[in-house]
């Protein structure tokens, strides 16, 4: 079974310096019926203006999963790191215990476009931790590449959560299928482009969430994440 959830359904803030898309229930948008997907809390999309940004703010008991489109996000934290996260990039920093950290654009001159992900943790009180790994677009194209995971195979960075996710680009006649396994759900957010999912066309902001097996193909310039959820 798919169910769509549309791009123009979500909610939205403009903040002037900020332009953010929910798809889920976030800050002042609340929407019982898209509280979340299973552990996936959160799927922002975000565009922070030339030289804005979110100054520092506390997180605790999340895996927070920054995933850049265009541009380039500079992030800071109170574990003492520092790095610029750009496309192709996955970062994922733990809050567990708690953790203070800012986001700005690295850029004076041009916008920064990326999405914010939340995941719920498998328990609270973990330590606090940071990983951030790329994977290039070879590695994605017309197949889906795991970005994220529990155990941290196949070069992923690691989830505290019973979830992975997918990351893909996909044009023409490119095709990829990937089965769930019995108990498991799928939420797939097309983060730009456009692209056919069992059967739906889908656009930028896109979403569905599937019960058994996923099958994408006829994507235009589409690049896609699929969570693979316990």
């Amino acid at each position: 079974m798919t169910t769509l959830r549309r791009a123009q359904d979500r909610g939205h803030a403009d903040h002037g310096w900020l332009d953010s898309h929910h798809t889920f229930s976030f800050a002042d948008y609340h929407d019982r019926r898209h509280m979340g997907f299973r552990s996936l809390r959160v799927i922002n999309e975000d565009r922070v203006a030339a030289g804005g940004g979110f100054p520092t703010h506390r997180h605790r008991d999340m895996e927070i999963v920054s995933y850049v489109l265009d541009g380039a996000l500079e992030h800071k934290d109170s574990m003492g790191t520092g790095s610029v996260i750009r496309p192709g990039d996955v970062q994922r920093m733990s809050a567990g215990t708690g953790v203070a950290h800012s986001e700005y654009n690295a850029s004076k001159a041009d916008p920064v476009h990326f999405l914010q992900i939340w995941i719920v943790p498998d328990r609270a009180g973990h330590a606090p931790g940071y990983e951030q790994k790329h994977f290039d677009p070879a590695s994605k194209r017309g197949r889906l590449r795991l970005v994220a995971s529990p155990d941290g195979r196949d070069g992923s960075v690691t989830l505290h959560q019973d979830a992975a996710i997918f990351a893909g680009l996909f044009d023409g006649d490119e095709r990829a299928e990937h089965v769930l396994a019995p108990g498991r759900a799928a939420w797939l957010h097309v983060a730009r482009g456009t692209v056919t999912v069992n059967g739906e066309r889908l656009s930028a902001g896109d979403a569905a969430a599937i019960g058994d097996r996923v099958v994408i193909e006829g994507g235009a310039g589409a690049e896609v994440l699929l969570f693979d959820l316990g």
